[in-house]
């Protein structure tokens, strides 16, 4: 049996980085992932400016109950007068600070007439003045090559003028489904038939770590059907799942499919609950991953093993997400031979750490207990483990992203 970690490892180094480029434009980059290390080309703020509604001043203009002149009103966007001595200028948030100005006033701070501004608060040097360079310095790193983009990423570029960037193609995912019992949602089903659930959810998980799912197929129990379906994906795909099929059973046919297409399955069974039969292949340089047909299982695999290998195809530099620690809240005792990775809900109490509850059905056939879990907490084969230990916890949100 292959050891977990080893199996994570074999997984994460089964496919090769992009070595081209693309580019771009910002409004259409979130799911990408740079092909380029990119740096600030400007101070943020470029200029020092107000944080809040309210009047610049020399601070040491002020005395209680003395007011101030207005000399101008200058909203966000317009250029201020320099500021006079014994004056003050009315600022918007946004607005930038005049010349000669070291203080802001909040308006809640004072009261405006026609006479001018009283301030009734005594104000604090350098207050409410956003420095020019504070957020960000100009020639530092934004993003290292290899970052996912998301919003927040797409915010700093789009804020530091970045009209387009450099990333790598999208990686094109192919998802195959077997089996003569399954038919699609929204059949009509007989009682020797059960829904497919695997491809919906695959394209799912693999669409939420930003890859274009090209083709879900699915192919009857025959050789014909599974080679012209294994042919479609190899050609148009960069990566192929498939998801059952690969035993030793008369109809298990995946095994003689990959080997007519040009590959060699390496079966694996790795210590690992649930999911323990995984296979590998390639053909040329495409991945063939072969999952388990169980859905919880499957989902696990994916989860666990296959995002690793997804994350080095689309040049991503993390490629195995930052694994965290989790009390076990538990009615009962686990022990396992293999790996078990529970299905839990984590609970966030006063302390950093989660408290993990698991679902109260753990077999590898309750899928209802997948949209119930925030994550898997893992128990160490062979260990007794009880209420109150603390174990490894794999979050869905860092793992499916």
């Amino acid at each position: 049996m292959l050891e977990f970690d080893e199996a994570q490892a074999r997984m994460a180094s089964a496919g090769t980085p992009p070595n081209i480029t693309e580019v771009c434009p910002i409004r259409q980059a979130r799911g990408r992932v740079l092909a380029q290390t990119l740096f600030a080309s400007l101070d943020l703020p470029p200029a020092d400016n107000s944080a809040m509604d309210g009047y610049a001043i020399r601070l040491a203009d002020y005395e209680p109950g003395k007011t101030l002149t207005v000399q101008q009103r200058c909203f966000a966007g317009a250029r201020p007068e320099p500021l006079q001595p014994g004056q003050c200028i009315r600022l918007f948030t946004g607005s930038l600070i005049p010349q000669g100005a070291d203080t802001v006033v909040m308006q809640e701070d004072g009261t405006e007439t026609e006479e001018g501004f009283t301030i009734t608060a005594p104000p604090t040097l350098g207050a409410h003045i956003r420095r020019q360079g504070e957020d960000v310095a100009t020639d530092a790193q934004l993003f290292a090559k290899g970052t996912l983009l998301g919003p927040a990423e797409i915010a700093l570029l789009a804020s530091q003028g970045y009209a387009e960037v450099h990333v790598y193609p999208k990686l094109q995912v192919g998802i195959l489904t077997t089996g003569d019992e399954l038919i699609l949602p929204g059949q009509e089903r007989n009682d020797e038939n059960i829904y497919n659930s695997n491809g919906p959810m695959l394209a799912a998980m693999a669409e939420s770590l930003g890859v274009e799912v090209v083709h879900v197929l699915h192919a009857l129990d025959t050789a014909e059907s599974l080679e012209n379906a294994l042919s479609t994906l190899l050609n148009d795909c960069d990566v192929v799942l498939t998801v059952g099929g690969v035993s030793v059973g008369e109809k298990d046919l995946v095994k003689p499919a990959i080997e007519q297409a040009g590959g060699k399955l390496d079966l694996w069974r790795v210590l690992m609950k649930p999911g323990k039969p995984v296979a590998l292949a390639h053909v040329g340089s495409k991945p063939i991953v072969c999952l388990p047909g169980n859905p919880v299982s499957a989902f696990a695999v994916f989860t666990l093993l296959v995002t690793p290998l997804i994350r080095t195809m689309q040049g991503r530099a993390n490629v195995i997400p930052e694994v965290q620690f989790g009390r076990l809240m538990a009615d009962r005792p686990f022990e396992e031979k293999r790996e078990e990775f529970l299905r839990v809900r984590a609970e966030f109490m006063a302390d950093d750490q989660p408290s993990l509850r698991p679902h109260s059905q753990q077999g590898s056939g309750i899928i209802s207990s997948l949209p119930w879990a925030s994550g898997f907490a893992r128990i160490p084969a062979g260990t007794r483990v009880d209420d109150g230990t603390t174990v490894r916890y794999y979050d869905l949100k860092h793992w499916l992203s």
